[in-house]
């Protein structure tokens, strides 16, 4: 793996899984990141990374749509790798404007293989980085596994599961090297602010409303971040292709618990007399159409095979999220005021290299 095209880069799990590779991992070649910049990817993320790695690390501004432009990347860079993790994919959104979902969560994915295919020679992976929601909702009891039948809820989780569903096409009828993976809820540093976590942590520094759905016992596995993406870079370096593996923190909470840890720590941490014990913010909301009840993972392949466990627990991951995004407030509040777009428009024209 010399010259890795990571799509979506500047995105959350993204952006860290390339912190990962160039200040962490053993990974020695070069990066490519190739990201649209849609409202969730952000180019600050990368900020010191491009810093200090200017002879390893290229961004590239462009739409995984376009498959002319990805061809021109392709050969431009010698592409041999892909960690494919571009994607629309926030359950809300994916309601009210399905159809971005549709456009880049599946066109976007067959374009990336048809490359990826007509490279064939020189390809060594093409990493697939999905969810767990494309199995659908769980009960009280059991776990998803590998071999779970997909059952997606969402817009989202039914054009993942497609995604899923071309990649293993293209391992099976063209021989492509591939593996698949499918992952928790993530939590953790540069998570985009409308998400759980983020969310419920800004707004309750604030003094605002912290809404949760239903009645808040929809439960979730949290996976922090950077298992995650200690568990890619395994299932990458020793997974066998053409298969998948389910990654998951071993980790289930009730959304509503998850709410009540944030508002504790907080109280405990930065107490404010004039908005009080913050649990009082709590507010439930309509739930939201087709709400899957329980997502739980089984991730005793990656661990029996690639010896893969997480390392946070949900106690000492969730303090370090609320400490990073305590010290770091100003990139909140520009994500929140829409000021990063415009810089980004400001300084990215479509489908431009990084300019130094």
């Amino acid at each position: 793996m010399e010259n890795m095209l990571v799509t979506g880069g500047c995105g959350f799990i993204g952006s860290n899984f390339i912190r990962f590779l160039l200040e962490v991992s053993d990974f020695s070649g070069k990066i490519i990141n190739l990201d649209n910049l849609t409202y969730a990817g952000n180019i600050e993320n990368l900020a010191s990374t491009a810093a200090n790695f200017p002879d390893r690390y290229t961004f590239i501004r462009a739409d995984i749509c376009e498959p002319e432009i990805l061809d021109e990347i392709f050969q431009t860079y010698k592409i041999d790798t892909i960690c494919h993790l571009a994607a629309e994919s926030h359950v809300d959104r994916s309601i009210v404007t399905p159809d971005a979902f549709i456009q880049t969560n599946i066109t976007g994915t067959f374009n990336l293989l048809e490359l990826a295919r007509k490279n064939q020679d020189r390809m060594e992976l093409f990493h697939h980085v999905s969810t767990d929601e494309v199995y659908g909702s769980l009960g009280e009891t059991g776990f998803f596994t590998e071999h779970t039948p997909y059952d997606p809820s969402s817009p989202y989780s039914a054009s993942k599961a497609a995604s899923d569903h071309l990649v293993k096409a293209y391992s099976r009828t063209y021989g492509l090297p591939v593996t698949i993976s499918n992952c928790s809820n993530n939590y953790g540093p540069y998570q985009f602010p409308e998400k759980l976590i983020p969310l419920v942590t800004f707004n309750a520094l604030e003094g605002k409303a912290l809404p949760v759905y239903g009645d808040g016992r929809n439960v979730r596995d949290w996976l922090y971040v950077m298992d995650h993406c200690r568990a890619i870079w395994q299932i990458m370096c020793h997974g066998t292709r053409g298969e998948t593996y389910n990654i998951g923190g071993r980790c289930e909470k009730f959304n509503i618990d998850v709410v009540k840890i944030i508002c504790d720590y907080l109280d405990d941490i930065t107490p404010d007399t004039d908005i009080g014990p913050r649990r009082k913010l709590i507010t439930f909301v309509k739930d939201r159409p087709g709400h899957d009840l329980r997502y739980a993972i089984d991730c005793s392949k990656i661990e029996t095979a690639l010896g893969w466990v997480p390392m946070e627990s949900f106690a000492s991951g969730i303090k370090k999220t609320i400490q990073w995004y305590l010290d770091n407030q100003r990139w909140a509040a520009r994500i929140k005021s829409g000021e990063y777009m415009t810089w980004i428009e400001e300084h990215y024209g479509q489908h431009t290299e990084n300019k130094k």
